[in-house]
């Protein structure tokens, strides 16, 4: 049997969280959805089993997905990192080492295309 990377998705909106679980899944990944950052630091503080984070930048609660970003590259290096938002990567920011940015819309076959390569 195949073990299938896995995928952290971190996304507040429903539909959008749902759609990218599915594009994921459909692309042969095991996927964990949480909604929001607390939730996504939880997980990857339980489970040593994480290739992936794929994240949207706007969350609430205080720790965007940029700051997720940057948490997650100094507690855990080895993770793999895709950072989404429908607005431009912010001028000043430095996006964390071995992270790929997307605007939305995003082309699925560009995301899993990356996922594909990050999980090799």
């Amino acid at each position: 049997m195949t073990v299938k990377p896995i995928v952290l998705v971190v996304e507040d909106e429903p539909l959008l969280r749902l759609f990218a679980t599915d594009m994921i899944e459909d692309a042969g990944f095991q996927v964990i959805d949480v909604a929001n950052s607390s939730e996504a630091i939880a997980i990857l503080e339980g489970r040593g089993d994480v290739q992936i984070v794929f994240t949207d930048v706007d969350m609430p609660g205080g720790v965007d997905g940029i700051k997720l970003a940057a948490c997650i590259r100094n507690r855990w290096p080895p993770i793999a990192i895709i950072i989404t938002s429908g607005k431009p990567w912010p001028s000043g920011v430095t996006l964390p080492r071995e992270a790929v940015f997307f605007a939305k819309p995003y082309r699925q076959d560009r995301i899993v295309g990356t996922l594909q390569r990050m999980a090799a």
